[in-house]
């Protein structure tokens, strides 16, 4: 028996069911996963952080490889993940593509999950 907050659960308490179908689905899952496993990585958040900061809201990748310290394949690997995310957007101009923020990516992202979480949960 275990307790919490000084009151006793007993088996049935502790192991019950949550309340509600708060579960995600497994499609909803694997693409708020693909948003935070994006962001895992120092150099992806480096980047993020860089463009963000741009006057103008956007980089070109010529000039993302100076101040992460990586070379301009392993940058533009980066790149192409953080858009996979959904995090950037890409613009192809000549021989350069250039990448911004997508609004709100990171709001998106723990929008989905909560609101995956609470939109079955019972109304009180």
């Amino acid at each position: 028996m275990s307790t919490t907050a000084g009151t006793a659960l007993t088996g049935a308490d502790c192991c019950a069911p949550p309340a509600g179908d708060a579960t995600l689905d497994p499609a909803t899952a694997r693409d708020i996963a693909q948003g935070f496993k994006a962001l895992a990585d120092p150099a992806r958040v480096q980047l993020l952080a860089i463009i963000a900061a741009q006057s103008d809201g956007e980089a070109c990748v010529c000039d993302l490889t100076e101040p992460v310290g990586l070379s301009q394949p392993t940058v533009s690997h980066h790149l192409k993940i953080l858009v996979s995310a959904g995090l950037l957007a890409r613009e192809q101009r000549g021989r350069w593509a250039y990448y911004s923020l997508r609004p709100n990516p990171l709001t998106e992202l723990a929008t989905g999950l909560i609101d995956s979480t609470t939109a079955t949960a019972p109304s009180a």
